[in-house]
């Protein structure tokens, strides 16, 4: 089974990753951006339903590059990730700091989408 998120469930997660800080969404765009893409069906034959590790590394992806908070985007990124993966019933156990690493990765190395999802798949307990 498929699970699709919404914006609404996007602020949630943002709301209990950042539950001691007063972080005001400052482009919801990027939130829309994160919705609509990881309900992409991809154009090919032998992934044409990408699983949820596909899924969650295009919201990470996403929202690592487009940066829809004024701070705290990696944080909310991996923490959206972690909770896709959880919902979905695959649940993830990175090394410590592996996360972090893979998220500032995908901001400052331009790391593609496919590696963050294979990266998201060793993880799964």
């Amino acid at each position: 089974m498929v699970t699709y998120i919404h914006v609404s469930w996007l602020l949630d997660v943002q709301e209990a990753a950042l539950e001691h800080e007063d972080v005001t969404v400052s482009d919801y765009s990027a939130l829309v951006a994160a919705v609509a893409r990881h309900k992409t069906r991809l154009p090919t034959l032998e992934t044409a339903d990408p699983d949820a590790a596909w899924r969650a590394a295009a919201l990470l992806h996403t929202i690592a590059r487009l940066e829809p908070l004024p701070y705290r985007n990696s944080l909310f990124a991996a923490f959206v990730a972690a909770q896709y993966m959880a919902q979905s019933g695959e649940g993830i156990d990175p090394p410590y700091g592996a996360l972090s690493d893979l998220v500032r990765k995908v901001r400052d190395e331009r790391m593609r989408i496919n590696t963050v999802a294979d990266a998201l798949r060793s993880w799964k307990i």
